[in-house]
């Protein structure tokens, strides 16, 4: 292949990113911070003289410094990576219309923008018969239009024989988790839909509210697709993200989504799973979807799928659909998959050629204390090493061969490890191994030892895939 990628991003996926882009044959440029100096990421390339690759930058997010250097360098297309200007359409749009144009390494700018919008990645799904959670998709501004979608949302759940049902009051114009209420009786909701509609008109200068049905016995699944620009549309098997963080951050996944020696479920897991497939296929068809992407989905204990959103770019556990996955017997590269096919090649491939067999989790290693709600830790790493088996691989932008400063302005990921088995039992037996064969030694400022996440994870093996 031809061309030069700048890499958008930092850490381990910016690695990840090099190797892909030196399987492919082609050259990279990447950026890094002041803070992110002695990572891997840029240690692994030339921050001077003649033959340059790795060129500091003010802000990950500063436009106007990653377009400069794309210019400079040459280059012919950005790899967002994930976070930062992964599923900024703006962005993207100005890097694909400008005179100097660059490819954006993700779908196109205009699906990026429709289905960034929850609401309208929500309206869209429900004109084509895909069930997403019960309620509004639309902004309500009427106070007696609420309050009567609110009674009949509590009322449809009490039909159901729903213990406690709650309905979600949320601001349209919101994120992050600002601006949500929960209402349990129908008479406490005028008075929670103003105070909700005052917060929104003062933070977001919108006064819209959503209301929908608060769901809360559910597993979080997830459905990898990979597309082109030919039209060509695929699955990657699913994956289950349901152990996260106090933060709503994934700790440790497993692929498949479900596996019946984990729970038994009350419905036809495979049913459900082979469900959420084809309607992640019908809505990427729908908006003519052409590169990597994640739809989420939530599934109720009785079996019940509802689309959550659509992540329109790689994700940072893109790996564990690969690993299940096999193409001429071999696990892909799903990165590397995302580069050719931006750059305008064609899958080359059909479904049938896909077979997926095992089960594979990550790890997700951060330095953070679980017990006081995943509070950061900041401090040097000095002794840092994994095990190397057949089944297992580690990413990280921390170095194994001298002392690391964890840098206090980015979130303090440390690794994603990846192990593999004929089966989930095998694979949680690998991951605990794995584990307890991990090594990571370090002292924060005033000399007390590093506190990871390790023993969670562990702790949590046994909670895969389960209610």
């Amino acid at each position: 292949m031809e061309g030069k990628v700048l890499i958008a991003n930092r850490g381990e996926i910016a690695i990840r990113i090099m190797n892909a882009c030196k399987d492919l044959g082609l050259d990279y440029v990447v950026v890094y911070t002041e803070a992110d100096k002695y990572s891997e990421h840029v240690q692994r390339n030339i921050t001077s003289g003649p033959d340059q690759n790795a060129w500091r930058v003010t802000s990950y997010t500063e436009p106007n410094d990653i377009l400069a250097v794309a210019d400079y360098t040459g280059c012919t297309a950005i790899h967002p990576g994930y976070g930062f200007f992964s599923e900024d359409y703006r962005f993207a749009r100005r890097v694909t219309i400008r005179d100097r144009a660059l490819t954006f390494i993700g779908p196109n700018w205009e699906v990026i923008k429709s289905l960034g919008d929850k609401i309208n990645t929500k309206r869209v799904a429900n004109s084509l018969g895909i069930p997403t959670i019960p309620g509004t998709d639309a902004p309500i501004y009427n106070e007696m239009e609420a309050e009567e979608i609110a009674q009949k949302l509590l009322e449809d759940q009490k039909a159901q024989g729903i213990d406690d049902p709650s309905i979600l009051v949320k601001a349209a114009a919101g994120g992050g988790g600002m601006g949500i209420e929960e209402v349990t009786e129908i008479e406490q909701f005028r008075r929670i839909y103003r105070q909700l509609q005052n917060y929104a008109k003062r933070q977001f200068g919108d006064g819209g509210v959503l209301i929908e049905q608060c769901i809360r016995d559910f597993n979080h699944l997830e459905v990898q697709l990979v597309c082109s620009r030919h039209g060509d549309r695929m699955h990657f098997s699913s994956r289950n993200c349901t152990i996260q963080s106090t933060g709503r951050q994934k700790r440790v996944e497993a692929s498949p989504g479900f596996h019946r020696s984990c729970f038994e479920y009350d419905f036809d897991e495979q049913k459900v799973l082979d469900q959420i497939v084809e309607y992640s296929l019908k809505l990427a068809n729908h908006v003519k979807y052409d590169n990597v992407g994640t739809w989420e989905w939530i599934v109720t204990r009785s079996g019940q799928p509802y689309l959550l959103e659509v992540n329109t770019r790689i994700q940072v556990e893109n790996d564990i659909s690969a690993r299940i996955s096999y193409l001429d017997g071999k696990q892909p590269n799903l990165i590397r998959e995302q580069i050719r096919l931006a750059l305008g090649d064609k899958i080359g491939y059909k479904q049938s050629a896909i077979e997926f067999k095992g089960a594979a989790i990550e790890l997700r290693i951060v330095a953070e204390d679980t017990r006081r709600g995943f509070a950061p830790w900041i401090g040097t790493i000095t002794e840092f090493s994994f095990p190397e088996h057949e089944w297992s691989a580690v990413y990280t932008h921390v170095p194994f061969d001298r002392s690391y400063q964890i840098p206090s302005d980015f979130d303090p990921n440390l690794a994603l490890a990846l192990v593999w088995g004929k089966d989930v039992d095998e694979a949680k037996a690998r991951a605990a191994q794995f584990i307890d064969e991990t090594v990571i030694n370090g002292a924060d400022s005033t000399g007390k030892p590093i506190i990871t996440n390790l023993a969670y994870l562990k702790n949590n093996l046994d909670r895969l895939l389960a209610f």
